[in-house]
């Protein structure tokens, strides 16, 4: 099937000044807080600018790179925890020709950053090497995503010893953690036959990876469990009536619960807003439950009223109810341009003790956007208490992501790092530094304009209002980008 068709710095702060100055001061035990902010020192730095000639996913920080490149020994600002040991990878829609009809439809690149015993080992970036990219497809040019057949950009997990990119269709691609390459289609020994989609859950308790896919045609959406090795040993065709856009779902301890809701495939949406779904409010929206690891035939639903949802940050069980933090749009995919629907934190509750499933949704934060939610994954499918949230700005013609936002929901007290309109972040990830929920570090790629540069920003999670303790100096820009992970250890 084939279809149709940087900001410069403002200024520039000398490293080695700011830190002797600083140092004079006596401020030397404030600097790690104060180091994403030294760009924003002088001239203020104004909202984005967006040129309307062309999408916005393809200029600012959403333009691509086209260089794949491999440094050593990375500058760190601040001290980075020795504990950190591993790789910090994450995906992204990057097309290698330079043009996509939709920001969801570039190759995917991936992008990784080594660190080890307080020093950044390394940084790398790679291509995920898909028919699509060696042949140069833009957007859906080169078919449906039939297997292997997609750009796979959207996520990475590390799973039973293997690193998996995923797209939001199609099948994984197995990728070498040490230098990025490209192994090849992972369909799990034949047991994926339609998707790997992107956000798959792994239970503490078992080590198993409980994920599903989603499709154009029956069967709509696949439930499958992989074991602690990455064999699958369970699957499960859930019986939906059509292809809906299903990006996420989750677990609890006990159970399995999928979201069903009105954004549909639909090849219209390419001329609406370059992508083949759209907002179908007639479809209705429910939720599902069934087991953890059961059978289809045990799933119950309740109809809940339309709304979209990218990501969760954790479910849980509270005796007879499960409750699911999630991240809630009004609506999605009605040819808009993204910014114009904002997502909240919305609180779901389904009572599962009667015959029927009862549906109630709060809401947590009316004010607060708040998207790519992040949880300590010790604690995943189990009653949480720490949460942390990228902030979207508000933008009418382009997605502008701020800083992090940390909620306590046994207090509900709210604390959050804002670095200024010069810098943009992202998808932030935690990494365990002790024992207890929430000990640990936050981990988010972020680009300065203020110095035209791309860093990894290090938190505290327990303290995001203190800002990074450490930023790691990337030797290029870094597009933003979508979903990573943390691969534990120095690999051979």
């Amino acid at each position: 099937m084939r279809l149709p068709p940087s900001i410069p710095s403002l200024f520039r702060l000398d490293r080695r000044t700011f830190l002797r100055g600083a140092a004079l001061a006596g401020m030397g035990a404030a600097l790690p807080g104060l180091l994403s902010g030294c760009g924003n020192v002088g001239e203020p730095i104004g909202p984005l600018e967006v040129d309307p000639a062309q999408p916005w996913w393809l200029q600012n920080n959403f333009a691509p790179v086209a260089d794949e490149i491999e440094v050593f020994d990375l500058e760190i600002r601040g001290a980075l925890p020795p504990e950190l040991n591993g790789f910090f990878i994450r995906n992204g829609s990057n097309p290698r020709s330079g043009e996509s009809p939709h920001w969801f439809m570039g190759d995917g690149m991936l992008h990784s950053v080594h660190l080890e015993g307080g020093r950044a080992l390394s940084y790398r970036n790679r291509y995920v090497r898909t028919p699509l990219y060696e042949k140069g497809y833009s957007g859906l040019e080169g078919g449906l995503p039939l297997g292997g057949n997609n750009q796979s950009n959207v996520s990475v997990i590390w799973h039973g010893g293997k690193l998996l990119s995923s797209g939001e269709v199609g099948a994984g691609y197995a990728i070498d953690p040490n230098d990025l390459s490209t192994i090849g289609v992972h369909d799990f020994d034949g047991a994926v036959t339609t998707s790997f989609t992107a956000h798959a859950k792994i239970d503490p308790a078992t080590g198993y990876m409980h994920f599903f896919g989603y499709w154009f045609a029956p069967p709509y959406l696949t439930y499958l469990v992989a074991d602690a090795t990455g064999r699958v040993i369970h699957r499960q065709e859930i019986p939906v009536r059509s292809g809906t856009m299903m990006h996420s779902f989750a677990i609890t301890e006990s159970d399995v619960i999928f979201w069903e809701l009105p954004v549909l495939f639909d090849f219209a949406g390419i001329a609406v807003h370059g992508f083949p779904f759209l907002w179908n409010e007639d479809y209705g929206a429910r939720v599902g439950v069934m087991p953890l690891g059961g059978e289809a035939s045990q799933i119950r639903w309740a109809e809940i009223p339309p709304c979209y949802v990218f990501h969760e940050l954790n479910a849980y069980r509270d005796g007879g109810e499960i409750v699911i933090d999630v991240c809630r749009y009004p609506r999605m995919m009605d040819g808009e341009i993204f910014g114009t629907y904002e997502p909240h934190l919305h609180r779901w509750r389904i009572d599962t003790a009667g015959a029927a499933l009862s549906f109630r949704d709060e809401i947590l934060e009316g004010e607060l956007i708040s998207e790519f939610p992040v949880h300590d994954r010790r604690f995943s499918g189990r009653q949480h208490r720490h949460g942390w949230f990228a902030e979207p700005r508000r933008y009418a013609e382009t997605i502008d992501v701020g800083g992090v936002v940390h909620r306590d929901f046994a207090t509900g007290r709210l604390t959050s790092w804002d670095p200024g309109l010069a810098i943009g972040a992202g998808e932030l990830f935690f990494v365990p530094g002790g024992p207890g929920e929430g000990e640990g570090w936050l981990l988010s790629y972020i680009y300065d304009r203020s110095r035209s540069e791309s860093r990894v920003a290090v938190l505290d999670a327990t303290n995001v209002r203190r800002g990074p303790v450490a930023e790691i100096v990337l030797p290029q820009r870094v597009p933003h980008g979508f979903h990573g992970c943390w691969v534990p250890g120095t690999l051979v």
